[in-house]
């Protein structure tokens, strides 16, 4: 247990952080399970903002408005991440996440969980997929983005 920093079995989909920063999913139907190990292990449930939700609002099939975008980049200023930033981010991403979701055409949230999904997912085409050789040094930069903000207990 010494490896676990804390978990959120109400994250989407929930999740474990180790003391390196990375971020372990769960299963859905297993966030009961992941609260009573929490609880068994006296292992922080912190609820952290989500960064990659944000980051990657703008590839939902689904319109916002001026404000809802005001408002989302509010939040990542919050969590460390100023608006030239997530340009940058959502450029880097933003091709890879466009394919992923063009076949998912989910309209209420992508994150850190789908992102990782997409860099090696058959269903975006090749030439839009985080090579092999290159995913692990993008899943690190994805996760320390996503371990940005302050975790607060819940």
């Amino acid at each position: 247990m010494s490896d676990v920093r804390d978990a959120d079995p109400a994250a989407s989909p929930p999740e474990l952080r180790t003391v390196r920063g990375e971020t372990v999913f769960v299963a859905a139907r297993d966030a009961h399970a992941l609260e009573r190990f929490c609880a068994e292990n006296r292992i922080p449930v912190c609820r952290r903002p989500d960064v990659w939700g944000d980051l990657l609002e703008p590839f939902l099939d689904t319109e916002f408005d001026p404000r809802h975008r005001a408002e989302t980049l509010d939040r990542l200023a919050r969590s460390g991440i100023g608006s030239a930033e997530a340009a940058r981010i959502r450029e880097r991403v933003g091709p890879l996440m466009a394919a992923y979701n063009g076949v998912h055409g989910d309209w209420c949230h992508l994150g850190l969980a789908d992102l990782l999904d997409a860099a090696g997912s058959d269903l975006v085409p090749e030439g839009l997929r985080v090579p092999p050789r290159d995913r692990a040094a993008f899943r690190a930069w994805a996760m320390e983005i996503a371990d940005r903000p302050l975790t607060r207990p819940v």
